[in-house]
């Protein structure tokens, strides 16, 4: 199935690592004109000589203000993919109110202030649009020492389906991606030790953890017309570990 968006303005967030830098890449590679941000100057510079034509734009989505009037002075977007994501690990009982607030800051609370800003513009052209929130598995299964980023990307899922609700109506659509653990630079500081890794590994029927093409293909697929009639899903990408 070839997916193209020749004609298109998409913008990702964290954009220079991980999955977001590999979404980036293949919009690119599909057509569309890509815009790419990140807080972090030296991984803009590296996907910019990476990839010709990509949009590199130096952006904390932390700083809500800021954030709002880069976003304004962009243009108009067509497709969005709120991917920034941070974590924090720690008990419970001893995890830190400033580190609960920095998760929820980037991983809640950005996706909607970034996704206000463009489904404005996006209502306001009239043409629709596409908006895909990354989320995880972690929003439905509690996770040791996730305390902030479960809570976060829960949040992250019902902000996905009362945007859905509320913009269908205007022709965009709005989905998450929920992903058990990505093999990226941040699940390799949460999970990289065997005595973590091996026990969610076992309940994995496919018995291996997601691939970055895997989220990659599934995000093209709900930002294209492909998926004309999806909205206010949760696509799971977790090898069957919640058929058990």
């Amino acid at each position: 199935m070839e997916i193209q968006f020749q004609g298109k303005r998409a913008l990702v967030t964290g954009a220079g690592k991980g999955i977001g830098r590999a979404i980036a890449k293949k919009l690119v590679e599909c057509g569309a004109e890509t815009i790419a941000l990140s807080r972090t100057q030296a991984d803009l510079d590296s996907l910019k000589a990476e990839v010709k034509g990509i949009i590199p734009v130096l952006c904390d989505v932390a700083d809500f203000d800021a954030t709002r009037k880069i976003v304004q002075s962009l243009g108009p977007i067509h497709l969005l993919v709120n991917n920034a994501g941070i974590t924090r690990l720690g008990s419970f009982l001893e995890f830190s109110m400033k580190d609960f607030e920095d998760v929820l800051n980037v991983n809640t609370k950005a996706v909607f202030n970034m996704s206000q800003v463009v489904a404005k513009g996006m209502v306001e052209r009239g043409g629709g649009g596409s908006i895909v929130n990354i989320s995880s598995v972690a929003s439905t299964r509690a996770l040791d020492e996730h305390i902030a980023y479960c809570t976060s990307k829960s949040a992250v899922d019902s902000i996905t389906r009362v945007m859905a609700l509320e913009l269908g109506k205007h022709k965009i659509r709005v989905n998450s991606v929920n992903p058990t653990v990505t093999w990226t630079d941040m699940a390799a500081f949460a999970w990289s030790d065997p005595a973590k890794s091996g026990p969610m590994l076992a309940k994995i029927p496919m018995g291996k953890f997601v691939e970055l093409e895997d989220v990659v293909n599934t995000v093209l697929f709900l930002l294209s017309d492909k998926s004309a009639i999806t909205t206010g899903q949760h696509i799971i990408l977790d090898g069957g570990m919640s058929a058990c």
